[in-house]
């Protein structure tokens, strides 16, 4: 018996430095080596570009109306007979119009995650004559930038086309 015991100790322990030590310290430097910019969570000196951020004001494109805490993820979880849901989007609508722009479907309503990064790209040409106006800027020069960033479906085929909003805002501040 303390022979089969010695045997599960050396076979837990071979187990353990293999699948709990040397295989994830290989994948973290597989990642580090091949996607480093998105093992290190996307950054740039405004955020990440995973995450959802706040822009706030018409100078700039707003995403979705997601969680004001990015690390605050997960849907709302309201159905569409829910008043508070429909009381948001209503407030969504108002302050889109007072802001000057038509609101779409994707800009009064939250997404699954609650921190999603992206519009599509009708969202972000919705915006471009508020922000054009609000930054002295011609709409054709604003609406070139939005199809500048405009990505297209991963491998062509996963997800939808597009628009990072925070590099949109980024490469609009830099104009």
């Amino acid at each position: 018996m303390l022979a089969n015991l010695r045997r599960a100790a050396i076979a837990s322990a071979v187990f353990f430095l293999l699948l709990g030590l040397a295989y994830p310290l290989a994948e973290t430097a597989i990642g580090q080596v091949f996607f480093s910019h998105r093992t290190s969570g996307s950054l740039t000196s405004n955020g990440s570009t995973l995450i959802g951020q706040g822009w706030t004001g018409s100078r700039w494109f707003t995403g979705r109306p997601d969680a004001d805490d990015p690390t605050a993820t997960g849907g709302s979880n309201l159905g569409p007979r829910s008043k508070t849901l429909v009381k948001d989007v209503a407030a969504q609508v108002t302050k889109l119009r007072h802001q000057g722009i038509t609101p779409t479907p994707d800009l009064v309503t939250t997404s699954g995650s609650g921190v999603d990064p992206d519009i599509s790209p009708a969202d972000a040409y919705a915006q471009v004559n508020t922000v054009a106006k609000a930054r002295g800027l011609s709409a054709e020069r604003v609406r070139q930038l939005v199809t500048a960033h405009i990505e297209g479906p991963q491998l062509g085929f996963l997800g939808s086309t597009h628009v990072n909003v925070l590099q949109l805002n980024e490469a609009l501040a830099r104009l």
